[in-house]
């Protein structure tokens, strides 16, 4: 890294600090056709924590049957018990909640969709089945003390279905939020996601009662705009980005979804507006150099190319 770069110029109309919620070990890893060891993974969340993320999401109590990269969940959480970080899981359904409380877990996240067509994919169920099965799981979640996540996929357009109605994805989300929800994060799935797309939606959430203090932001850089969607979204007040390690992961459900927006670009475009995030950069970049190394294949994020000199 060069001193001084990026030069820091803030802007006082976006927040001042942004929480990052780390995806790579849950959905950057579940889309790798090679399973990674567990020794693998409890070393890059360890790497991640070390680097100054401070929530990264661990792991899946997902049936290994449909994510068989995730299997090992019961063996890799009691692993990270002295990792120094909030490390919540993704459970589908009653049974993976109960997976994930016989472990201790403190913070869940439910997966849902606004579309009917990846809601059959992803779940088997509809729009309405599926909020149906979240609600006693999100509820008892509660009652334990655990914090909840909602994620919201296809929130900006469907493989299957096109184009997504603003005012359908703002009913779907109000509803998921309703069942107890801390915090909902939107996701757009397939990358089709454009500025003024994000900007009406968050209005439109705004105006239905659901402020930005309660949302978060998951991008995927499908047609290269994950990172000025992101910034559509801080300046209307949004300060909860997902991102992902090197630029890890898809969706295994939805083929023309590619990889997430790279947490190293991210932090690269939030240090140079002033906002801090207190991750370390280099550290960072040295984690997903390392974490390509054990995959076998370059990261393709740009500022992890651009500070290791790696090729394409």
């Amino acid at each position: 890294m060069i001193d001084g770069l990026p030069m820091a110029v803030p802007d006082p109309e976006l927040p001042t600090h942004v929480r990052i919620h780390e995806v790579g070990p849950r959905d950057g890893l579940q889309n790798e056709k090679a399973v990674v060891p567990t020794a693998v993974k409890a070393e890059f969340v360890r790497r991640l924590a070390d680097a100054g993320l401070g929530t990264i999401e661990a792991t899946s109590f997902v049936h290994p049957k449909w994510v068989p990269q995730l299997a090992d969940a019961e063996q890799l959480l009691p692993m990270l018990d002295d990792v120094r970080a909030r490390l919540p899981v993704l459970v589908p359904n009653q049974r993976g909640l109960e997976r994930a409380l016989a472990l201790g877990a403190r913070e869940i996240a439910v997966f849902g969709s606004v579309t009917e067509s990846f809601a059959k994919a992803n779940l088997n169920r509809t729009v309405d089945e599926s909020l149906e099965m979240f609600a006693p799981v999100v509820a008892t979640a509660r009652e334990a003390g655990l914090r909840v996540r909602g994620y919201l996929s296809m929130c900006f357009g469907d493989p299957w279905e096109g184009a997504v109605p603003i005012e359908r994805t703002v009913r779907v989300s109000r509803r998921l939020l309703d069942l107890g929800c801390d915090e909902l994060s939107l996701g757009d799935t397939i990358g089709v996601a454009t500025p003024g797309h994000v900007a009406a939606l968050l209005a439109a959430l705004d105006e239905a009662g659901v402020p930005a203090g309660r949302l978060a932001v998951h991008f995927h850089d499908t047609y290269g705009q994950a990172l000025a969607n992101t910034l559509a979204a801080l300046r209307h007040g949004v300060s909860t980005v997902d991102a992902s390690a090197g630029g890890l992961g898809g969706c295994p459900y939805a083929k023309s979804a590619t990889g997430n927006l790279a947490t190293e670009d991210l932090v690269w475009m939030l240090d140079g507006l002033g906002i801090t995030t207190g991750v370390d950069l280099g550290r960072l970049t040295a984690t997903s150099v390392w974490m390509a190394g054990q995959l076998g294949r370059p990261s393709p994020s740009r500022t992890v190319r651009a500070l290791s000199h790696q090729e394409p």
